[in-house]
């Protein structure tokens, strides 16, 4: 019975351990960037995207920092939907696709 309480305990810590404050883990692509907790949009963590050119590259960097689930570039005259989505980061781009701001919804 003492293994089993004891194993339990162990197991506790290893989650415990994960976990870290306001929900920010370490980047896992090692440029020691903070990823946000996964699912939900940290548009704090996409302002690096600010004032650089539109890509897919870019957006994708802006997505993992963020920790968002879904993203996408928004240009001055595009047709967008009204729901807010929590997960979604928006990088809004100006008419020469240079990003102008990032935001979550």
């Amino acid at each position: 019975m003492g293994v089993v309480k004891t194993g339990l305990a162990l197991a506790l810590v290893g989650v415990l351990a994960g976990c870290s404050k306001d929900g920010v883990q370490p980047s896992a692509g090692g440029d020691g960037a903070p990823v946000a907790s996964a699912g939900r949009c940290d548009a704090q963590a996409a302002q690096f995207a600010v004032g650089q050119q539109a890509s897919k590259v870019l957006l994708e960097q802006a997505k993992a920092r963020s920790g968002s689930m879904m993203a996408r570039i928004l240009g001055p005259h595009d047709a967008v939907t009204l729901d807010y989505r929590s997960e979604r980061l928006n990088l809004n781009a100006d008419e020469t696709g240079k990003i102008i701001r990032a935001n979550c919804g």
